[in-house]
């Protein structure tokens, strides 16, 4: 049962990111359609064709390596501008690439398409064209993280406890096992029991754990009545926070650090008692924060993506330990996957919606990494219409004449690189995916 759960949590995800990359591809056939560009392929998958059939002007199909997808777009590069033609003006290797360019652009260049050309479109169209499958990621991502806050909830904690401690212990320390000739918590003392809701403290109705905690931590060494719940009945009883130091913690629970990274403490009331949490949908005005904290999050991994290889490359050769908020690649997503939906311990709403927050979390990676202004991602498309229309302008501002489309082809050297690169770095990832994988569970 465990392998089938393993099984079908990989496909899950493998499904999700098909449809996901898909989707990426029709934000960008979407838009140019619109603007009359002839589009001749939509394919998902690179290498041979397995399927296709073509419907008007375009033809859709599958190829045999499901590893991303694209659209064929007709003069994606201008001609040559000395003589119009497509023939090289030299034989340097980086000339020649670029005039290959040019003839795969124009091959399917028939009567009629002279006004349907990309590169003759204006820059802010080229620019929705290129953005638009960055933006369907962003859209996917956002829809469900919408799914996951708002359907599911997220974990937060109860008035209902989990754990009773027994004894006193300094922070940092680990509790005794023999708890026996232990100095007993406030809890202990009072006679609490985990599974108790505690719904009244110092004569005050408890609306949730936060509060509940706020009061506590302002309460010490001052005997409070409280009221729990046990098994449908109401038991009243008295404790004493006790005056200890204990971490400073943000509105969100995480603990606040010093300038040096060491968490802050601060001497508040304490008692002794951990709650149980559990799914509590969130409001619509939750999930756009989300996001951003998301991409926030993204964007630094991004931006420091070749320090964060060169730590995985160390972990995959070596015996050090792998950066669990580290890049992975779709090997390591699948294991995660896996390894959730065969969580039998797990409820399966709690493990669905992880692998939904999983699959949002990878379209949200896709957006911002296809934005990195270098081709051939979006990105460096989007640079591309930008540095074109703003020599235009310049030219316009001096009056000088116009320069007209900017020959995107020169830069295909570049292009080769960062796609070596881009490929070693996915055949790195998968290395490490499954030489030394992250572990999720700590």
């Amino acid at each position: 049962m465990t392998v089938l759960l393993f099984v079908l949590g990989v496909l899950f995800v493998a499904v999700g990111i098909a449809v996901s990359i898909a989707l990426h591809e029709v934000g960008h056939l979407v838009p140019a359609k619109l603007f009359r560009v002839r589009v001749t392929k939509y394919m998902i998958g690179f290498g041979p064709t397995i399927w296709s059939r073509k419907k008007g002007e375009t033809e859709y199909g599958f190829k045999a390596i499901p590893a991303g997808g694209y659209v064929s777009m007709i003069g994606m590069y201008p001609p040559n501008p000395q003589d119009g033609a497509v023939r090289p003006s030299s034989t340097g290797m980086f000339q020649t690439l670029a005039t290959e360019a040019r003839s795969l652009a124009h091959e399917e260049v028939g009567p009629g398409d002279e006004n349907r050309l990309f590169y003759r479109l204006p820059f802010w169209k080229k620019i929705v064209i290129m953005l638009g499958g960055p933006f369907m990621n962003l859209l996917i991502g956002t829809v469900l993280t919408a799914v996951l806050l708002m359907g599911f909830g997220t974990a937060q904690p109860t008035t209902t406890l989990s754990e009773v401690n027994a004894c006193q212990v300094a922070l940092g320390e680990q509790a005794p096992t023999d708890t026996s000739n232990c100095t007993p918590t406030p809890a202990a003392q009072a006679g609490l029991r985990p599974g108790d809701v505690i719904t009244s403290f110092d004569g005050k109705a408890v609306p949730d754990w936060t509060t509940l905690t706020t009061w506590i931590r302002a309460s010490a060494g001052r005997e409070v009545p409280l009221t729990v719940k046990r098994n449908g009945q109401e038991i009243r009883t008295s404790l004493t926070p006790v005056l200890t130091a204990r971490p400073v913690t943000d509105a969100a629970g995480a603990p606040v650090l010093d300038s040096g990274g060491h968490p802050q403490t601060a001497q508040v009331g304490f008692i002794g008692v951990g709650p149980t949490s559990a799914l509590v949908p969130e409001s619509p005005g939750a999930v756009l924060p989300a996001v951003g904290d998301s991409i926030v999050r993204i964007s630094g991994v991004v931006l420091n993506l070749p320090e964060r290889v060169v730590g995985v490359a160390k972990a995959a050769f070596s015996s050090e330990p792998r950066d669990p908020n580290g890049p992975i690649s779709v090997v390591g997503v699948g294991r995660v996957a896996g390894e959730v939906a065969a969580m039998e311990e797990v409820p399966l709403s709690a493990r669905i919606a992880t692998l939904i927050g999983l699959l949002a979390s990878v379209n949200l990676a896709l957006c911002v990494f296809n934005l990195i202004p270098l081709l051939p991602l979006d990105g460096g498309h989007v640079a591309g219409a930008l540095y074109e229309a703003g020599r235009r302008q310049v030219a316009k501002l001096f009056r000088r004449r116009d320069p007209g489309p900017f020959d995107i082809a020169k830069l295909l050297p570049v292009t080769y690189v960062v796609a070596a690169l881009l490929m070693g770095m996915g055949a790195l990832l998968i290395y490490a995916d499954i030489v030394k994988p992250i572990n999720i569970f700590g």
